[in-house]
């Protein structure tokens, strides 16, 4: 009888579903690492428990004494106005000629331009007729004197010459001295002058040969025929923030630095502050005055004012360190690694980098000086829940924020920057 071979079936079966869970262990996703534990409050300290990834996005800042600090503040050079004169035609006329270009030096009563300007030559004509007038009044007032001398004449009479001399006169002065006001000859010629009043520079020019001009034509908007200016000084327009009203104070220095000359520094003072601020740009408007003796700077050049201000006591933060909840400031203090506690504090100076605190912290004290925002959020979840920020659904949210590499993360990263 041959022998008896054996059911290999169940082994085979059960190699098979051997091998399909080794695949599928193969295949599977490692197991996740475990997520860290959410910070915990504690009273009014939140705490992270050591190396905890939120961690590594929260520096702090030790809190600074309070020292001298340099503002600085954008500026713009313009044209001494008070060593400033812009040409204008007082008649209409046609340009003749011109003797002034644009960097031509000028004295007082150098002749610009010429014009023909038949409204000047009536000026001109005017004064004449006036002399004229003057003229026959005096002789009629000279016969009346011998007729009322000799008894012909009747008193009403001299004294009515008397009021025409006077009145002739009156005129004659009027019109010679309108004559005399734009350096006119004594004929008619129609020849007007454009004269500068002031020594300097001719630093613009905008008239032509053959050019018709009116008086017109000047005003806002409308370009003068000429700009004299002594460029030795000019001013400087400076836009202050409204803290630094107390700072810039007539008669305080400042450096002026120019990008345009880099390496080079120019010392000013502040000749003027206005009393108002500019609705639009909520800033103060400053003048000071800079010397300009080598002619180096030149008008329209933007620069940047340096003031140094002392800001007395208190300490210094980085501006991102403070946050502003309504009308009150606060920051968040480590007081132990891992551990951070919001205070508030009060704002005596604020600037676009830095802040002074008078009031709310001590030097050397750490303060989160980056992704504040992120760590406020974290206190806040904790507070509304009651409990370790981890619990309920903020656990889930402090959690996501947490792992590193999430969008929440990332989010919460950003808006603390």
């Amino acid at each position: 009888m041959p022998p008896k071979t054996p059911n290999r079936a169940p082994l085979l079966g059960l190699l098979a579903l051997a091998t399909l869970a080794l695949l599928a262990c193969k295949d599977a996703p490692p197991p996740a690492a475990p997520e860290p534990a959410a910070p915990i409050l504690q009273g009014t300290q939140l705490r992270f428990q050591p190396g905890h990834p939120q961690l590594a996005l929260l520096t702090a800042t030790a809190a600074t004494p309070a020292t001298q600090i340099t503002l600085e503040l954008p500026a713009r050079l313009v044209w001494n106005e008070e060593r400033t004169q812009r040409i204008v035609p007082a008649f209409a006329g046609r340009v003749t000629s011109i003797a002034a270009d644009l960097g031509q030096a000028v004295q007082p009563g150098s002749a610009l331009a010429m014009l023909a300007s038949p409204d000047y030559g009536a000026a001109q004509a005017d004064a004449a007729k006036a002399r004229a007038d003057v003229d026959f009044s005096r002789k009629t007032l000279a016969r009346q004197r011998e007729l009322l001398d000799l008894g012909v004449a009747a008193r009403k009479d001299f004294e009515q010459a008397e009021a025409d001399a006077a009145r002739s006169q009156a005129e004659l002065a009027r019109a010679q001295a309108r004559v005399a006001l734009y350096g006119g000859a004594a004929g008619v010629d129609q020849k007007l002058a454009l004269r500068s009043t002031l020594a300097g520079v001719v630093v613009e020019r905008n008239l032509n040969p053959g050019q018709e001009v009116r008086p017109d034509q000047a005003g806002p908007g409308v370009p003068p025929l000429f700009v004299i200016s002594d460029p030795a000084t000019l001013w400087v327009q400076i836009d202050a923030r409204e803290a630094e009203a107390g700072t810039l104070r007539r008669g305080a220095a400042f450096e002026l630095e120019v990008p345009a000359l880099p390496g080079q520094r120019f010392e000013g003072r502040v000749t003027a502050v206005a009393d108002a601020i500019d609705p639009n740009t909520r800033t103060i408007k400053v003048r000071g005055f800079v010397p300009n003796a080598n002619r180096v700077l030149r008008a329209e050049m933007l620069a940047t004012a340096r003031f140094e201000r002392s800001l007395g006591s208190g300490v210094m933060l980085p501006a991102q360190a403070v946050r502003l909840s309504g009308s009150t400031h606060s920051v968040f203090v480590q007081t132990a690694p891992g551990v951070f506690e919001p205070r508030e504090v009060r704002i005596a100076w604020q600037g676009p980098q830095q802040v002074l605190v008078s009031r709310g912290l001590e030097v050397g004290e750490q303060v989160v000086s980056s992704n504040m925002l992120l760590l406020a959020r974290m206190y806040k979840l904790a507070q509304d829940e009651g409990q370790p920020a981890g619990g309920a659904a903020a656990a889930s949210a402090a959690k996501a924020a947490a792992r590193p590499g999430s969008s929440a993360a990332s989010a919460a990263a950003k808006a603390g920057e």
